[in-house]
């Protein structure tokens, strides 16, 4: 199959990328944390705790597709609430058959933090798309900025970090890169860097399954 799976921590770029690399390739794409993101606001919605099992369990279960069209999926609660969820078995395994059979139906590029470790193991092109946490940091904050937002450098680094701690940490699929995934620092690169050495791997990766 043509899949593409791409890992990484927040801000590192991989869903510019990612978004890039389908269009170039003429695969769908699907931002898988935009899964975690609606569980966690589905969570708040109901006024419980995106950090208690049950509560997250019974959001991911009655998840929509039209939930991922939500416009108040990014920010610091947000990303707070995603981070908590995703910590949990159990959203885990209610998320696995959405985002497999996604993939499944003619390929496709696929990013969030689990793609080539558990979603697709057997996915033939990796990448781990990383960035320091000073400059995703940067981004956040500027992108933030952008949308009227107030906060303050310090703080979303600070927030960054704790939720790389957490993504990282956790017993259910930890943030970490897959064995054989290309890693690709994009802290000194510009999106056109990126892009170019991301679909590099990729095409040598895919043309590597077609030959055999």
């Amino acid at each position: 199959m043509n899949i593409v799976a791409i890992d990484g921590p927040a801000a590192a770029g991989k869903g510019t990328l990612a978004r890039r690399l389908a269009a170039e390739l003429g695969l769908p794409y699907l931002d898988t944390g935009l899964l975690y993101r609606a569980v966690g606001r589905l969570v708040l919605d109901a006024g419980a705790d995106p950090r208690d099992p049950a509560a997250a369990e019974a959001a991911a279960r009655r998840l929509d597709p039209a939930d991922l069209a939500r416009d108040d999926l990014r920010g610091p609660a947000a990303d707070a609430a995603s981070s908590a969820v995703a910590a949990i078995p159990g959203v885990r395994a209610a998320l696995l058959e959405f985002q497999r059979g996604f993939g499944t139906k003619g390929g496709a590029v696929l990013d969030g933090r689990d793609i080539g470790t558990v979603i697709f193991p057997d996915a033939p092109a990796k990448l781990f798309v990383t960035a320091s946490a000073a400059e995703r940091a940067r981004r956040r904050w500027l992108e933030l900025r952008d949308q009227g937002s107030d906060a303050e450098l310090a703080t979303v680094e600070r927030e960054m970090r704790e939720r790389d701690e957490r993504d990282s940490a956790r017993a259910a699929a930890p943030l970490r890169p897959a064995e054989d995934a290309v890693t690709i620092d994009t802290s000194q690169m510009n999106a056109e860097a990126a892009f170019q050495a991301a679909l590099a791997v990729v095409r040598q990766r895919l043309a590597g399954i077609a030959c055999k």
